[in-house]
């Protein structure tokens, strides 16, 4: 059975719905499975990428919308000079916010930045107050409820990006936008490439760009299929990155990383004849520098500002250059934890442990020590979020939402051209692609196939499970379908 489309003034039967003979197996019916895959997925996962690319899009702009709101606490008016020393911008920022306990201190990322002095303040949860501090006046700017470094803003739009700031529900959102979104790509890719063979569209130009002359539907093909070819290693490298710490993917990903040995080094935070840690060295997300104490150590006093004076000379002298944040220790038997955090390229996360009595480092990491696998999960995060080239990457996350948003209303607009409009058949909906497209797919295919399906189902169980639930649901359709018959 074929449909021919009124919008499309091109000869025959259009090729995306035209279905092979009955009950022959050949590549025409892959093509068939895929033309019915990509069609469901773009139909109902293609919303969720819509709003996946515009959240991302404004969270891709946090940098320049962060100076916009908090600027005065962000910069500083007057750059240049001998800056006073950290213990007196620490100094002046408690004196300004005695409240809290003192929990890390970052020196400016550039040179019309301030330093942030962070303090663990009851009361505030998850978040911690962050005192900004001219490095060069010592004046205090004001002071902000950050979490994880980040300001309020960009911790609200990072969470409409992660979840719509609606917890586990808005997780499994985020989640599925980025599980459908590569079977959508490698999908069209394969598609789009498959009709371009013998024909026009085979020369490089008829596959990067749409055809010029062509109308109706297969002028929005081209433009939805030609965008899609351009936008795809962008499209592939935010899904692959989303997935790496989404909940469910993402702890698959951690067990593969575990099984490879592919973590980051961890800084032992254990002071030489320290008794052995309760739990695991510290790491770079660990609270004060990481474990490395026991359970029952005390908690030593808030150190004095001259203390941090003496960490960052030991780390300048180790070789830390550039932006750092010192971490006093978390207890009597743990050390200093002062770390690199350059996140623009070419990065710097170097980390070392400094003695806090002699002030000797202990204990050293280097980035360039890390795994390959550390290093690529840590970097694509970072260009995920626009960070890595500076305004370069931004331009290009900018650029790929904007593209993936129209790539979405053109793949819509096609199925609502490919409507039947004659009297007798008139629908406010387009064709779908027929079902049983299994059916005539080459065995060794099928063989082949459902287990790595399922197995794909197990990396990534959103993916799997929605999988599942849009086979469900197109049998009962087809069940209902046919006894109305």
């Amino acid at each position: 059975m074929t449909a021919t489309i009124d919008h499309d003034p091109g000869p025959g039967p259009d090729p995306d719905l035209r279905r092979a003979a009955p009950g022959v197996r050949s590549r025409h019916g892959v093509r068939e499975l895929l033309v019915r895959l990509h069609f469901y997925a773009g139909v109902f996962v293609a919303p969720f990428l819509v709003v996946a690319a515009l959240t991302g899009l404004v969270y891709a702009l946090t940098p320049q919308l962060d100076q916009l709101v908090y600027g005065d606490r962000l910069g500083v008016e007057r750059t240049g000079g001998p800056t006073v020393p950290l213990s007196g911008q620490i100094a002046a920022a408690r004196a300004a916010y005695p409240e809290g306990v003192l929990a890390s201190v970052a020196t400016p990322a550039e040179p019309d930045g301030t330093t942030r002095v962070v303090l663990d303040v009851p009361g505030l949860g998850e978040r911690q107050r962050t005192v900004f501090v001219d490095p060069y006046t010592a004046e205090v700017r004001g002071a902000l409820a950050t979490r994880s470094g980040a300001t309020p803003l960009t911790a609200w739009l990072g969470d409409l990006h992660r979840d719509l700031r609606l917890g586990e529900t808005g997780r499994l959102y985020s989640e599925a936008a980025a599980s459908w979104l590569w079977v959508l790509v490698a999908g069209g890719l394969v598609l789009w490439l498959g009709r371009a063979r013998g024909r026009r569209a085979a020369s490089v130009r008829g596959v990067l760009l749409p055809e010029r002359t062509a109308r109706g539907v297969r002028r929005t093909r081209g433009l939805h299929a030609a965008t899609g070819v351009w936008l795809a290693l962008g499209l592939l490298f935010l899904s692959a990155t989303g997935l790496t710490w989404s909940q469910y993917s993402g702890e698959r990903f951690g067990r593969l990383v575990d099984a490879v040995q592919g973590n980051a080094p961890k800084l032992d935070t254990r002071l030489p004849g320290a008794a052995p840690a309760s739990g695991a060295e510290g790491g770079e997300h660990a609270g004060h520098g990481g474990d490395g104490a026991t359970a029952d150590a005390a908690e030593p006093a808030e150190p004095g500002p001259a203390a941090f004076d003496t960490a960052l000379a030991t780390a300048r002298r180790a070789g830390l250059d550039g932006p750092v944040v010192l971490t006093p220790p978390a207890d009597a038997s743990a050390a200093w934890v002062v770390a690199q955090k350059d996140d623009v390229w070419p990065v710097r996360y170097d980390r070392v442990a400094v003695h806090p009595v002699t002030g000797e480092v202990t204990a050293r990491t280097r980035w360039a020590d890390h795994p390959p696998l550390a290093k690529l999960s840590k970097l694509g995060v970072q260009g995920h979020m626009g960070v890595l080239f500076g305004v370069a990457n931004q331009v290009v996350l900018v650029v790929v939402a904007l593209g993936l948003v129209l790539v979405v209303l053109w793949g819509y607009r096609m199925w609502w051209q490919r409507r039947p409009t004659r009297g007798d058949r008139a629908s406010r909906l387009g064709r779908v692609p027929a079902r049983g497209a299994w059916r005539r797919v080459p065995l060794p295919v099928l063989v082949a196939g459902v287990p790595a399906v399922a197995a794909l189902g197990w990396a990534l169980p959103v993916l799997g499970w929605t999988l599942l639930l849009f086979l469900v649901v197109d049998a009962a359709a087809g069940l209902v379908a046919g006894r109305a018959r």
